[in-house]
């Protein structure tokens, strides 16, 4: 069987990759191997941290919801469970940007939540 040449399909493989580590320094940016182990590595650490963003918002939110609702003496816990018993559905992420944009509308929450625990 003849030897078959990589050709175009190689080439454009190679340039693909280097295109992608164009930032990168040293020898990741330039020899194809290494850039090919570096670009492997970042996708990997990107696929990992688009879920990551998620829980640490949540944890973000959760700790500026705390911290505004121990400001009306209620824990965090207790603060959920009334909003629930309530029937109030507000996500966390709107709940932490009522505490730090309308003070007002998150006391009013708080409360709601209190009236109902």
């Amino acid at each position: 069987m003849p030897r078959v040449k990589g050709g175009t399909v190689t080439t454009r493989r190679h340039r693909d990759v280097l295109k992608e580590t164009k930032g990168y320094t040293g020898i990741r940016n330039r020899l194809f191997r290494k850039a090919n182990e570096a670009m492997l590595k970042s996708m990997a650490y990107a696929y990992r941290d688009r879920r990551n963003r998620k829980r640490d918002f949540r944890k973000l939110w959760i700790s500026r919801i705390n911290a505004a609702v121990r400001e009306h003496g209620m824990s965090y816990s207790h603060f959920i469970n009334g909003l629930r018993s309530a029937g109030v559905e507000i996500n966390r992420k709107v709940l932490a940007e009522m505490a730090i944009d309308d003070p007002k509308g998150f006391e009013q929450l708080v409360f709601a939540a209190k009236e109902v625990h």
